[in-house]
């Protein structure tokens, strides 16, 4: 489980996460929902450890990843704003790499990096620098890099940005298969539809804190509205929906 408690940040002066607080139990796909400039990236970097968070805490399996950051970051994978691909390296060449600074050395190695070769279906790939990758390639690599070592926790942001649609199917594919082996994920997102279909809880998020919460349904009770993106609206922006000229409101 990830949990997030009474978190606050600030940049320059300026609030940018207000005592937030949430839990991403294992085995459940939660979806951080917000605009851009809601702190969706700030929170998720925290979590990370590649920020520290001015109060509140944040536990990954038990452990802060401010007082215990190696611990922290063995338990997870990531895919974040930015790729961080090497670009002259072959794609086994990178995630061996990566496979090794978790610990895995010898068969264990071998066996990591076939297994994760197989379920995002990168042999293609494998021997092929990663110059010169499209979008969805190059998302599958990062996947592939976050996965290897087998984290019990997974956090994504915006990891459908710029995908074509069989990269999305592989991604959908791939965390539902994370979901039902027990992963908590965390993933934040603009996409409505993807968020709708893949999560079991949704945070939204407005101005640092966390303005709705629950299942589709839930925040369409809480807001009065029919669709997501509906409710979406209504609890960022506190905004009605627009309706069609010539269908009463």
């Amino acid at each position: 489980m990830i949990r997030v408690e009474n978190i606050r940040k600030s940049f320059a002066g300026k609030p940018v996460l207000q005592d937030l607080s949430f839990d991403v139990p294992d085995g459940r796909i939660t979806a951080l929902l917000g605009a851009n400039g809601a702190g969706k990236t700030s929170c998720l970097r925290i979590v990370c450890g590649l920020l520290r968070a001015e109060s509140g805490r944040v536990l990954v399996g038990g452990v802060d990843p401010a007082r215990d950051p190696r611990g922290a970051r063995r338990q997870l994978g990531v895919v974040g704003d930015r790729e961080g691909l090497y670009e002259r390296l072959t794609v086994a060449e990178y995630l061996k790499i990566f496979a090794q600074m978790q610990g895995l050395v010898g068969a264990e190695l071998n066996t990591a990096l076939e297994a994760v070769c197989a379920e995002l279906e990168l042999e293609s790939l494998w021997q092929r620098r990663v110059a010169g990758f499209s979008q969805g390639e190059r998302m599958k690599v990062s996947l592939a890099r976050a996965l290897v070592h087998r984290p019990q926790h997974l956090i994504l942001d915006e990891p459908t940005r710029g995908l074509d649609v069989l990269a999305v199917r592989l991604l959908r594919k791939t965390l539902l298969r994370l979901r039902a082996a027990g992963t908590a994920i965390v993933f934040s997102s603009h996409v409505m539809p993807e968020v709708a279909e893949l999560s079991d809880a949704i945070l939204v998020m407005s101005a640092g804190r966390i303005v709705g919460r629950g299942t589709p349904a839930e925040l369409a009770q809480q807001s009065g509205c029919d669709t997501l993106e509906d409710s979406f609206v209504a609890l960022a922006y506190g905004q009605s929906p627009v309706q069609p000229q010539g269908v009463p409101a």
